[in-house]
Protein backbone atom coordinates (compact mmCIF):
# COMPACT_ATOMS: atom_id res chain seq x y z
CA UNK A 1 0.00 0.00 0.00
CA UNK A 2 1.27 3.23 -0.87
CA UNK A 3 1.63 5.03 2.28
CA UNK A 4 -0.63 8.25 1.13
CA UNK A 5 -3.33 5.49 1.00
CA UNK A 6 -2.01 4.23 4.50
CA UNK A 7 -2.27 7.64 5.77
CA UNK A 8 -5.81 8.11 4.39
CA UNK A 9 -6.73 5.06 5.98
CA UNK A 10 -5.39 6.00 9.08
CA UNK A 11 -7.36 9.59 9.47
CA UNK A 12 -3.94 11.06 9.18
CA UNK A 13 -4.05 13.71 6.68
CA UNK A 14 -6.12 17.23 6.28
CA UNK A 15 -4.68 18.98 3.67
CA UNK A 16 -2.35 18.18 0.80
CA UNK A 17 -0.93 20.58 -1.44
CA UNK A 18 -0.54 18.01 -4.90
CA UNK A 19 -1.70 14.76 -3.39
CA UNK A 20 -1.62 13.22 -6.88
CA UNK A 21 1.70 14.50 -7.53
CA UNK A 22 3.12 13.58 -4.33
CA UNK A 23 1.37 9.88 -4.38
CA UNK A 24 3.76 9.49 -8.05
CA UNK A 25 6.33 10.82 -6.13
CA UNK A 26 6.37 8.11 -3.36
CA UNK A 27 5.41 5.53 -5.59
CA UNK A 28 8.25 6.07 -7.76
CA UNK A 29 11.03 7.32 -5.57
CA UNK A 30 12.35 7.19 -1.80
CA UNK A 31 12.31 10.93 -0.30
CA UNK A 32 13.21 13.05 1.98
CA UNK A 33 10.84 15.21 4.04
CA UNK A 34 10.75 16.85 7.04
CA UNK A 35 9.18 18.15 10.55
CA UNK A 36 10.36 20.69 12.85
CA UNK A 37 9.86 21.28 16.38
CA UNK A 38 10.67 24.34 18.30
CA UNK A 39 12.60 23.74 21.50
CA UNK A 40 10.44 25.71 23.69
CA UNK A 41 10.57 23.27 26.60
CA UNK A 42 13.08 20.68 27.98
CA UNK A 43 10.76 18.11 26.83
CA UNK A 44 7.99 16.94 24.42
CA UNK A 45 4.82 15.72 24.98
CA UNK A 46 2.49 13.44 23.03
CA UNK A 47 1.20 16.31 21.17
CA UNK A 48 4.21 16.72 19.72
CA UNK A 49 4.02 12.92 18.52
CA UNK A 50 1.25 13.36 16.13
CA UNK A 51 3.61 14.91 12.84
CA UNK A 52 5.95 12.85 14.34
CA UNK A 53 4.29 9.89 13.76
CA UNK A 54 3.71 9.75 10.59
CA UNK A 55 7.56 11.05 9.93
CA UNK A 56 8.45 8.23 11.30
CA UNK A 57 5.78 5.84 9.19
CA UNK A 58 7.16 7.20 5.73
CA UNK A 59 10.52 6.33 7.10
CA UNK A 60 8.86 2.75 7.37
CA UNK A 61 8.06 3.35 4.36
CA UNK A 62 11.32 3.48 2.97
CA UNK A 63 11.67 7.61 3.16
CA UNK A 64 14.38 9.35 5.07
CA UNK A 65 12.86 11.69 7.57
CA UNK A 66 14.85 14.68 8.45
CA UNK A 67 13.84 16.62 12.19
CA UNK A 68 14.72 20.38 12.23
CA UNK A 69 14.91 21.12 15.81
CA UNK A 70 14.28 25.02 15.64
CA UNK A 71 17.14 26.67 17.67
CA UNK A 72 16.54 29.58 15.27
CA UNK A 73 12.73 29.40 15.48
CA UNK A 74 12.55 28.64 18.82
CA UNK A 75 14.26 31.88 19.82
CA UNK A 76 11.88 33.85 17.56
CA UNK A 77 8.49 32.39 18.29
CA UNK A 78 5.74 30.81 16.30
CA UNK A 79 2.30 32.41 16.23
CA UNK A 80 0.23 29.64 15.52
CA UNK A 81 -2.52 29.15 17.62
CA UNK A 82 -1.29 31.93 20.13
CA UNK A 83 -3.45 34.46 20.86
CA UNK A 84 -0.67 36.60 22.04
CA UNK A 85 3.18 37.18 22.19
CA UNK A 86 5.27 34.38 23.30
CA UNK A 87 7.82 35.36 26.13
CA UNK A 88 11.14 35.07 24.49
CA UNK A 89 13.96 32.76 25.56
CA UNK A 90 17.76 33.23 26.10
CA UNK A 91 19.52 31.74 23.43
CA UNK A 92 21.37 29.48 26.15
CA UNK A 93 18.12 28.03 27.35
CA UNK A 94 17.30 27.31 24.01
CA UNK A 95 20.31 25.87 23.39
CA UNK A 96 19.58 23.68 26.57
CA UNK A 97 16.35 22.58 25.35
CA UNK A 98 17.83 21.60 22.33
CA UNK A 99 19.91 19.27 23.55
CA UNK A 100 17.32 17.46 26.00
CA UNK A 101 14.35 17.22 22.60
CA UNK A 102 17.30 15.48 20.51
CA UNK A 103 17.79 12.76 22.89
CA UNK A 104 13.65 11.94 23.07
CA UNK A 105 14.15 12.15 19.00
CA UNK A 106 16.33 9.57 19.22
CA UNK A 107 13.90 7.08 21.25
CA UNK A 108 11.03 8.12 18.05
CA UNK A 109 13.19 7.73 15.01
CA UNK A 110 15.91 5.39 13.35
CA UNK A 111 18.99 6.88 12.90
CA UNK A 112 21.03 3.97 11.03
CA UNK A 113 20.41 2.54 7.53
CA UNK A 114 20.13 3.61 4.39
CA UNK A 115 17.23 5.87 5.07
CA UNK A 116 18.45 6.64 8.96
CA UNK A 117 17.09 10.01 10.16
CA UNK A 118 18.59 13.13 9.93
CA UNK A 119 18.68 16.00 12.80
CA UNK A 120 19.55 19.17 12.04
CA UNK A 121 19.30 22.63 13.82
CA UNK A 122 17.99 25.47 11.83
CA UNK A 123 20.27 28.08 13.94
CA UNK A 124 23.50 27.33 11.82
CA UNK A 125 22.15 28.35 8.72
CA UNK A 126 20.66 31.24 10.20
CA UNK A 127 22.91 32.23 12.78
CA UNK A 128 25.58 34.27 10.50
CA UNK A 129 22.91 35.93 8.29
CA UNK A 130 22.88 39.82 8.58
CA UNK A 131 19.93 41.68 9.11
CA UNK A 132 21.03 43.06 4.96
CA UNK A 133 21.37 39.29 3.48
CA UNK A 134 17.93 38.53 5.25
CA UNK A 135 16.36 41.39 3.83
CA UNK A 136 17.61 41.26 0.25
CA UNK A 137 18.04 37.63 0.27
CA UNK A 138 14.50 36.59 1.85
CA UNK A 139 12.34 39.58 2.51
CA UNK A 140 12.29 40.53 -1.21
CA UNK A 141 10.49 37.40 -1.88
CA UNK A 142 7.43 37.66 0.39
CA UNK A 143 4.71 40.08 0.00
CA UNK A 144 3.42 41.73 2.65
CA UNK A 145 -0.29 41.44 1.36
CA UNK A 146 0.00 37.57 1.41
CA UNK A 147 1.54 37.30 4.93
CA UNK A 148 -0.73 39.37 6.46
CA UNK A 149 -3.83 37.02 4.83
CA UNK A 150 -2.40 34.37 6.22
CA UNK A 151 -4.62 32.67 9.40
CA UNK A 152 -1.61 32.25 11.58
CA UNK A 153 -1.12 35.70 11.34
CA UNK A 154 -4.66 37.38 10.25
CA UNK A 155 -5.68 35.82 13.67
CA UNK A 156 -3.27 37.68 15.47
CA UNK A 157 -4.29 41.62 13.61
CA UNK A 158 -6.50 42.21 16.26
CA UNK A 159 -5.16 41.95 19.04
CA UNK A 160 -1.65 42.60 17.68
CA UNK A 161 1.42 40.89 16.23
CA UNK A 162 5.20 41.70 16.55
CA UNK A 163 7.53 41.94 13.73
CA UNK A 164 8.80 39.17 15.14
CA UNK A 165 6.34 37.06 15.29
CA UNK A 166 5.11 38.10 11.56
CA UNK A 167 8.79 37.23 10.60
CA UNK A 168 8.73 33.69 11.62
CA UNK A 169 7.17 31.86 8.87
CA UNK A 170 10.23 33.80 6.64
CA UNK A 171 12.34 31.85 9.13
CA UNK A 172 9.79 28.52 8.45
CA UNK A 173 10.29 29.34 4.64
CA UNK A 174 14.04 29.65 4.54
CA UNK A 175 13.93 25.92 6.77
CA UNK A 176 12.45 24.56 3.74
CA UNK A 177 14.56 25.71 0.78
CA UNK A 178 17.25 24.89 2.71
CA UNK A 179 16.58 21.57 3.39
CA UNK A 180 15.53 21.57 -0.22
CA UNK A 181 18.34 22.73 -1.50
CA UNK A 182 20.87 20.46 0.16
CA UNK A 183 19.39 17.50 1.60
CA UNK A 184 16.91 17.13 -1.55
CA UNK A 185 13.76 17.53 0.57
CA UNK A 186 10.71 17.36 -1.21
CA UNK A 187 7.94 16.87 1.11
CA UNK A 188 6.90 19.01 4.60
CA UNK A 189 4.61 17.71 7.07
CA UNK A 190 2.91 19.44 10.30
CA UNK A 191 -0.40 19.93 12.01
CA UNK A 192 -3.00 21.69 10.34
CA UNK A 193 -2.48 25.13 12.07
CA UNK A 194 1.03 25.05 10.41
CA UNK A 195 -0.65 25.08 6.34
CA UNK A 196 0.99 28.85 6.04
CA UNK A 197 3.57 28.72 7.16
CA UNK A 198 3.91 25.25 5.14
CA UNK A 199 3.07 27.37 1.59
CA UNK A 200 5.01 30.09 2.09
CA UNK A 201 8.06 27.39 2.09
CA UNK A 202 6.49 26.45 -1.50
CA UNK A 203 6.57 29.63 -2.76
CA UNK A 204 9.77 30.59 -1.48
CA UNK A 205 11.33 27.37 -3.14
CA UNK A 206 9.77 28.27 -6.51
CA UNK A 207 11.00 31.66 -6.16
CA UNK A 208 14.51 30.62 -5.67
CA UNK A 209 14.94 27.27 -7.09
CA UNK A 210 12.52 27.81 -10.23
CA UNK A 211 9.17 27.33 -11.10
CA UNK A 212 9.90 23.74 -11.82
CA UNK A 213 10.87 22.89 -8.51
CA UNK A 214 9.10 19.87 -7.37
CA UNK A 215 7.89 20.28 -2.92
CA UNK A 216 5.03 19.49 -1.26
CA UNK A 217 3.18 19.84 1.43
CA UNK A 218 0.62 17.85 3.96
CA UNK A 219 -0.88 18.90 7.19
CA UNK A 220 -2.43 16.61 9.64
CA UNK A 221 -5.79 17.22 11.05
CA UNK A 222 -6.34 18.88 14.83
CA UNK A 223 -6.59 15.85 16.92
CA UNK A 224 -9.54 16.18 19.84
CA UNK A 225 -11.31 13.58 22.21
CA UNK A 226 -14.76 12.64 21.92
CA UNK A 227 -16.10 14.61 24.72
CA UNK A 228 -14.49 18.00 22.49
CA UNK A 229 -11.57 18.74 24.69
CA UNK A 230 -8.05 19.19 23.37
CA UNK A 231 -6.11 15.32 22.53
CA UNK A 232 -3.77 15.49 25.49
CA UNK A 233 -4.21 17.45 27.74
CA UNK A 234 -5.34 16.25 31.98
CA UNK A 235 -6.30 17.39 34.88
CA UNK A 236 -2.94 17.20 35.76
CA UNK A 237 -1.59 18.81 33.06
CA UNK A 238 0.57 17.63 29.81
CA UNK A 239 1.61 13.94 28.96
CA UNK A 240 5.46 14.60 28.37
CA UNK A 241 7.87 12.35 26.99
CA UNK A 242 10.52 12.53 29.98
CA UNK A 243 10.29 9.96 32.31
CA UNK A 244 10.49 12.42 35.43
CA UNK A 245 8.03 14.75 34.69
CA UNK A 246 5.59 12.02 33.48
CA UNK A 247 6.40 8.77 34.93
CA UNK A 248 6.25 5.48 32.40
CA UNK A 249 3.28 4.43 34.85
CA UNK A 250 0.97 7.56 34.66
CA UNK A 251 2.17 7.61 30.51
CA UNK A 252 0.49 4.11 30.53
CA UNK A 253 -2.03 4.87 32.54
CA UNK A 254 -2.82 8.06 29.92
CA UNK A 255 -3.29 5.70 27.52
CA UNK A 256 -5.28 2.72 29.12
CA UNK A 257 -7.87 5.37 30.34
CA UNK A 258 -8.57 5.96 26.81
CA UNK A 259 -12.37 6.66 26.04
CA UNK A 260 -14.00 3.95 23.98
CA UNK A 261 -14.94 6.39 21.21
CA UNK A 262 -11.65 7.31 20.83
CA UNK A 263 -9.46 4.03 20.88
CA UNK A 264 -9.60 3.05 17.52
CA UNK A 265 -8.41 6.40 16.28
CA UNK A 266 -5.44 6.38 18.68
CA UNK A 267 -4.67 3.21 17.50
CA UNK A 268 -4.57 4.19 13.81
CA UNK A 269 -2.65 7.41 14.68
CA UNK A 270 -0.12 6.43 17.52
CA UNK A 271 0.43 2.82 16.81
CA UNK A 272 2.39 0.65 13.95
CA UNK A 273 -0.40 -2.08 14.37
CA UNK A 274 -1.75 -2.93 11.00
CA UNK A 275 -5.20 -2.55 9.43
CA UNK A 276 -6.13 -6.12 10.21
CA UNK A 277 -5.10 -6.15 13.61
CA UNK A 278 -6.44 -3.00 14.56
CA UNK A 279 -10.21 -3.77 12.66
CA UNK A 280 -9.80 -7.27 15.31
CA UNK A 281 -9.50 -4.34 17.94
CA UNK A 282 -12.29 -2.03 17.05
CA UNK A 283 -14.06 -5.22 16.80
CA UNK A 284 -13.42 -6.43 20.51
CA UNK A 285 -13.95 -2.86 21.63
CA UNK A 286 -17.95 -3.14 20.15
CA UNK A 287 -18.62 -6.91 21.22
CA UNK A 288 -16.48 -6.63 24.24
CA UNK A 289 -16.14 -3.54 25.38
CA UNK A 290 -15.52 -4.59 29.16
CA UNK A 291 -12.14 -6.82 28.16
CA UNK A 292 -10.57 -3.07 27.00
CA UNK A 293 -8.49 -5.28 24.93
CA UNK A 294 -8.53 -2.14 22.55
CA UNK A 295 -7.11 0.60 25.18
CA UNK A 296 -4.76 -2.63 26.80
CA UNK A 297 -2.86 -2.32 23.46
CA UNK A 298 -2.72 0.89 23.06
CA UNK A 299 -1.12 1.37 26.29
CA UNK A 300 1.18 -1.17 25.58
CA UNK A 301 2.37 -0.24 22.19
CA UNK A 302 3.22 3.20 23.49
CA UNK A 303 4.64 2.71 26.60
CA UNK A 304 7.31 0.57 24.94
CA UNK A 305 7.73 3.00 22.35
CA UNK A 306 8.50 6.03 23.86
CA UNK A 307 10.10 3.88 27.32
CA UNK A 308 11.05 0.61 26.40
CA UNK A 309 10.22 -2.74 27.28
CA UNK A 310 11.19 -2.79 30.93
CA UNK A 311 9.60 0.12 31.44
CA UNK A 312 6.26 -1.40 30.07
CA UNK A 313 6.41 -3.81 32.67
CA UNK A 314 7.23 -1.97 35.82
CA UNK A 315 3.85 -0.02 34.55
CA UNK A 316 1.61 -2.96 34.07
CA UNK A 317 2.78 -4.74 37.69
CA UNK A 318 2.42 -1.41 39.28
CA UNK A 319 -1.11 -1.10 37.81
CA UNK A 320 -1.84 -5.33 38.36
CA UNK A 321 -1.11 -4.50 42.42
CA UNK A 322 -2.80 -1.31 42.78
CA UNK A 323 -5.90 -2.99 41.04
CA UNK A 324 -5.50 -6.11 43.21
CA UNK A 325 -4.49 -4.22 46.20
CA UNK A 326 -1.49 -6.58 46.62
CA UNK A 327 1.09 -4.18 46.64
CA UNK A 328 3.65 -6.12 48.62
CA UNK A 329 5.49 -7.14 45.60
CA UNK A 330 6.46 -3.56 44.59
CA UNK A 331 10.00 -2.12 45.28
CA UNK A 332 10.62 1.45 46.51
CA UNK A 333 10.97 3.56 43.04
CA UNK A 334 7.64 1.40 41.96
CA UNK A 335 5.71 2.69 44.70
CA UNK A 336 7.29 6.40 43.86
CA UNK A 337 6.04 5.96 40.46
CA UNK A 338 2.61 4.38 41.08
CA UNK A 339 1.48 6.39 44.65
CA UNK A 340 2.90 9.68 42.83
CA UNK A 341 -0.21 11.44 43.18
CA UNK A 342 -1.69 9.99 46.92
CA UNK A 343 -1.61 11.65 50.07
CA UNK A 344 1.39 11.36 51.33
CA UNK A 345 2.87 11.87 54.77
CA UNK A 346 6.36 12.21 56.56
CA UNK A 347 7.10 9.94 59.84
CA UNK A 348 10.04 10.67 61.71
CA UNK A 349 10.00 8.34 64.87
CA UNK A 350 11.48 4.59 64.35
CA UNK A 351 8.66 2.72 65.78
CA UNK A 352 5.29 3.99 67.15
CA UNK A 353 1.74 2.06 68.01
CA UNK A 354 -0.61 1.91 64.65
CA UNK A 355 -3.02 2.96 66.70
CA UNK A 356 -1.41 6.36 67.69
CA UNK A 357 1.11 6.70 64.94
CA UNK A 358 -2.29 6.66 62.19
CA UNK A 359 -3.71 9.79 63.92
CA UNK A 360 -0.17 11.63 64.70
CA UNK A 361 0.17 11.18 60.90
CA UNK A 362 -3.11 12.79 59.81
CA UNK A 363 -4.40 9.70 57.99
CA UNK A 364 -7.21 8.70 60.84
CA UNK A 365 -9.18 11.77 62.57
CA UNK A 366 -8.66 10.30 66.00
CA UNK A 367 -8.02 7.63 68.21
CA UNK A 368 -11.22 6.06 68.34
CA UNK A 369 -11.94 6.23 64.56
CA UNK A 370 -7.96 4.49 64.13
CA UNK A 371 -8.80 1.53 67.02
CA UNK A 372 -12.24 1.19 65.21
CA UNK A 373 -10.87 0.77 61.49
CA UNK A 374 -8.28 -1.52 62.71
CA UNK A 375 -10.07 -3.75 64.25
CA UNK A 376 -12.67 -3.65 61.37
CA UNK A 377 -10.25 -5.13 59.23
CA UNK A 378 -10.48 -1.81 57.17
CA UNK A 379 -6.32 -1.35 57.82
CA UNK A 380 -3.54 -2.78 55.27
CA UNK A 381 -0.09 -1.92 55.60
CA UNK A 382 2.15 -2.51 52.51
CA UNK A 383 -1.16 -4.40 50.93
CA UNK A 384 -1.49 -6.97 54.47
CA UNK A 385 -4.59 -6.51 56.74
CA UNK A 386 -3.44 -5.67 60.41
CA UNK A 387 -6.59 -5.80 62.94
CA UNK A 388 -4.30 -6.06 66.19
CA UNK A 389 -4.43 -2.97 67.86
CA UNK A 390 -1.37 -3.67 69.81
CA UNK A 391 0.46 -3.41 66.94
CA UNK A 392 3.47 -1.96 66.83
CA UNK A 393 5.16 -0.19 63.10
CA UNK A 394 9.04 -0.65 62.96
CA UNK A 395 11.00 -0.40 60.39
CA UNK A 396 10.47 -3.78 59.12
CA UNK A 397 7.52 -2.22 58.00
CA UNK A 398 8.86 -0.31 55.40
CA UNK A 399 9.63 -0.67 51.59
CA UNK A 400 13.70 -0.40 51.10
CA UNK A 401 13.43 2.11 54.48
CA UNK A 402 12.07 4.78 52.46
CA UNK A 403 7.41 4.03 52.61
CA UNK A 404 5.20 2.22 54.03
CA UNK A 405 1.86 2.01 52.03
CA UNK A 406 -1.28 2.41 54.22
CA UNK A 407 -4.92 1.61 52.25
CA UNK A 408 -7.82 2.82 54.92
CA UNK A 409 -10.85 0.62 52.98
CA UNK A 410 -10.81 -0.36 49.56
CA UNK A 411 -8.89 2.25 47.60
CA UNK A 412 -7.88 4.95 50.07
CA UNK A 413 -4.31 4.58 49.96
CA UNK A 414 -1.88 6.78 51.60
CA UNK A 415 2.17 7.24 51.40
CA UNK A 416 4.44 7.59 54.23
CA UNK A 417 7.73 8.83 53.66
CA UNK A 418 10.27 8.36 56.10
CA UNK A 419 12.37 11.89 57.23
Amino acid sequence: MNIIDELEWRGAIYQQTDEEGLRELTNKESISLYCGIDPTGDSMHIGHLIPFMILRRFQNAGHRPIVVVGGATGSIGDPSGKKEERQLQSIEQVNKNVESLRGQLETIFDFSGENGAIMVNNYDWTKDLTVLDFLRDYGKNFNVNTMLAKDIVANRLEVGISFTEFAYQILQAMDYNELYENHNCRLQIGGSDQWGNITAGLDLIRKKQGEGAKAFGLTIPLLTKADGTKFGKTEGGAIWLNAEKTTPYEFYQFWINTDDRDVVKYLKYFTFLNQDEINDLESAVKLEPHRRAAQRSLAAEMTRFIHGQEALDQAIKISEALFSGDVKALTADEIEQGFKDVPTFTASQDEALLVDWLVELGIEPSKRQSREDIGNGAIYINGERVQDLEKVVTSADRVENRFTIVRRGKKKYSLVRYA
